[in-house]
């Protein structure tokens, strides 16, 4: 039997007032995978996330959880969807696990087992018993966390889940996130302006546009081999480059050129050859943040009030 995805967003548009915000939207997400969700400012990502979480209908199209599409099957959908959005919102006064033991109320066949078992998963075995207001930013985002896994969800929403985060609350989230789509097989899709940490958190990434989705790839895919090589004079450089039909990229101190390794020994040899002073060549890579420049035509990065 052909594997299915958790999620599948299916032609789905959204017009408010004369303005469509979402425009054909299709994309499918999977078990064990986290997806990023990139976009400038305005390009439709709160919009997107408010459909998918149910708080707002679809103009025309359909989302489907495991097969059953929102629409008909509101209650069994959200039943299998968590959230988290920005800084998760708990009671304070009460202690770590009674935030967890009301949140628990509010869904079917939650026992103490599963309360504790989500506990230990986030690591606030040692915290728990205390009071909310006691917490970092830090642990209140893992027992958030702790509270969206309650209801062992297939799909969890993620909406700026780092905002405010220090370097290493950062990391052990990702930690997390990770443990829980790999161990649990949640689908994760995550949307955060935080393009070099969504680069480390996700598999793939979709990019959207004025409400079209304009790119989806894998994370680890392999680009095409450059190398960002430093050599002077640089016009002799470039006439160099270009008489062996060699692309040049100007960068601040150097070029960026699409060449295999194994073609770099006999490219030196050759500048060297030409009386070219090679200053250094190393591999190069294009960052999720050059990549999100090209494609979205220097847009600038998505904020966590985009609507």
């Amino acid at each position: 039997m052909e594997k299915q995805p958790i999620v599948t967003l299916q032609h789905v548009t959204k017009v408010i007032g004369n303005k469509k915000i979402i425009d054909d939207l299709s994309l499918d997400l999977w078990a064990g995978q986290i997806t990023g969700f990139l976009g400038p400012n305005g390009a439709g990502k709160t919009t997107t996330i408010r459909m998918m979480t149910g708080l707002m209908k679809t103009t025309s199209g359909e989302i489907f959880v495991e097969g059953q599409a929102i629409s008909t099957h509101f209650e069994e959908s959200m039943s299998k969807v968590g959230v988290i959005v920005e800084n998760p919102e708990m009671y304070k006064y009460m202690s770590g696990y009674k935030n967890l033991v009301h949140f628990a109320r509010m869904n079917k066949n939650v026992s103490k087992e599963r309360i504790n078992e989500v506990i230990a998963q986030v690591g606030l075995q040692n915290r728990i018993q205390e009071k909310v207001s006691t917490y970092s930013l830090g642990m209140r985002q893992r027992l958030g966390l702790a509270q969206a896994l309650l209801h062992r969800p297939k799909f969890l929403i993620l909406d700026e889940p780092t905002n405010g985060l220090d370097p290493a609350g950062i990391r052990e989230f990702r930690m997390y996130l990770r443990k829980i789509a790999m161990e649990d097989g949640v689908s994760i899709f995550v949307s955060s302006h935080l393009l070099a940490e969504m680069e480390l958190m996700c598999d793939r990434i979709a990019v959207i546009q004025n409400g079209k989705l304009i790119s989806i790839k894998e994370v680890k895919e392999e680009q095409e081999s450059h190398y960002y090589v430093e050599v002077s004079p640089k016009d002799q450089a470039i006439a160099f480059f270009t008489a062996k039909s060699i692309t040049v990229e100007p960068q601040e101190n150097g070029f960026v050129i699409p060449i295999e390794t194994e073609e770099v020994p006999a490219l030196v040899a050759e500048m060297v050859a030409r009386n070219l002073q090679v200053y250094s060549l190393n591999p190069y890579r294009k960052t999720l943040e050059d990549q999100f420049l090209e494609m979205t035509g220097g847009g600038q990065i998505a904020e966590s009030h985009t609507k």
